[in-house]
């Protein structure tokens, strides 16, 4: 069945650069190509698009404002084209929190290679918007509502600095890991995290999550010892690895070629997690387009580790989780909303001994 596509951008170039790039895939049809949001709407009613790409800085009407209004009124997929600066990325980040279901910069003309690479990037993931799920949109607030807070767990010493947790996402994984983060308690073992965006973007998302956890969230330099109540996120330029050390994990990064067309890519965190914490480790692996993290997480779980992926239903893209059940990699399966207990819980049963079956990382 062939997608319907609708482009709206102020620049007229980009338009025509986005319509030839999207209607260069056989599956794929420019329907029409708008300059503004006023003229948008009205095409989204006479063509009824499957998904839209938008531009974010527009004449008469900004994306934001266009994005809340749709996503109220007439919701469906939305990926948004940014410019990949510090500006930019608080501005798309914030457009995922209102529905977008994914971003991408704006093409450079220049360079053939990366245009090749780039019209590659943009038709997949229409594809997978297509098919993405959408989640009703918050209206703009100057301030995110409080998330209560969780009764502390009251794990022992051994146990928050002899574990490690990685989570591994993409597409819908920015909303997805501020969830699973905002309902963690303060004292938890460090977490290790990749999720599939460029460098521009990860700084603003390390302090956007910091804001709303009650652990520590920090861009990962490199070096870094782990330690409890902290949360690391790959920064986007580069693959992050936990090597174990004397006293303790260290994170090395490292700008290795990509691995599964992703850098960072969760596969090369979860086969470090698998070689250095084996099964004092437990693996999460969160919405997203593609197969990253599979692998990794099925290394990880013949080392002895506990994983555990997010279900069907609560994922924006069944796409990486679904690979990582496919292959036997998962331990359990849970509805996004349900994970911060079932990873609490299972960290209990390990503080307390209760895990059977020889894979109790506490011991």
């Amino acid at each position: 069945m062939t997608i319907k596509v609708l482009i709206v951008d102020d620049s007229a170039l980009m338009r025509a650069l986005l319509a030839e790039i999207i209607s260069g895939a056989a599956d794929l049809e420019v329907v029409g190509a708008a300059p503004d949001p006023i003229a948008a709407r009205e095409m989204i009613k006479a063509l009824n698009p499957d998904v839209l790409t938008l531009d974010v800085e527009m004449p008469r009407m900004d994306g934001l404002e266009f994005l809340d209004r749709l996503m109220r009124l007439r919701p469906m997929p939305v990926i948004m084209i940014s410019s990949f600066t510090a500006a930019g990325s608080e501005v798309t980040l914030r457009a995922l929190e209102l529905g977008a279901v994914d971003y991408l910069a704006k093409p450079q003309a220049g360079n053939l290679a990366l245009l090749e690479a780039y019209a590659d990037e943009i038709r997949d993931k229409i594809r997978a918007a297509a098919g993405a799920r959408l989640k009703a949109a918050p209206r703009i607030a100057a301030t995110p509502a409080p998330t209560p807070a969780p009764a502390e767990a009251g794990f022992s010493p051994r146990l928050l600095n002899e574990m490690v947790i990685g989570i591994g996402a993409s597409t819908g994984g920015t909303e997805a890991i501020k969830d699973v983060l905002a309902a963690l308690p303060a004292q938890m073992p460090p977490i290790v995290m990749v999720q599939h965006m460029p460098e521009t973007f990860t700084p603003s998302f390390a302090k956007r999550l910091d804001s709303l956890s009650r652990l520590n969230v920090i861009e990962a330099q490199g070096g870094e010892r782990l330690k409890p109540g902290m949360a690391y996120l790959a920064p986007g330029h580069s693959h992050m690895r936990v090597r174990k050390s004397a006293g303790g994990c260290v994170l090395e990064l490292s700008q290795d070629e990509p691995v599964n067309r992703h850098r960072p890519a969760a596969d090369v965190l979860f086969h470090s997690l698998a070689e250095h914490v084996g099964r004092r480790a437990i693996g999460m692996i969160l919405t997203g387009m593609g197969k990253d993290g599979a692998q990794g997480l099925l290394a990880m779980r013949q080392a002895g580790a506990w994983n555990i992926g997010q279900d069907q239903a609560s994922c924006v893209v069944y796409g990486m989780p679904r690979e990582a059940a496919a292959i036997g990699a998962l331990d359990t399966v849970a509805r996004l909303g349900d994970i911060p207990d079932a990873l609490l819980g299972r960290l209990l049963a390990c503080d307390r001994g209760s895990v059977t079956g020889g894979r109790d990382p506490a011991r």
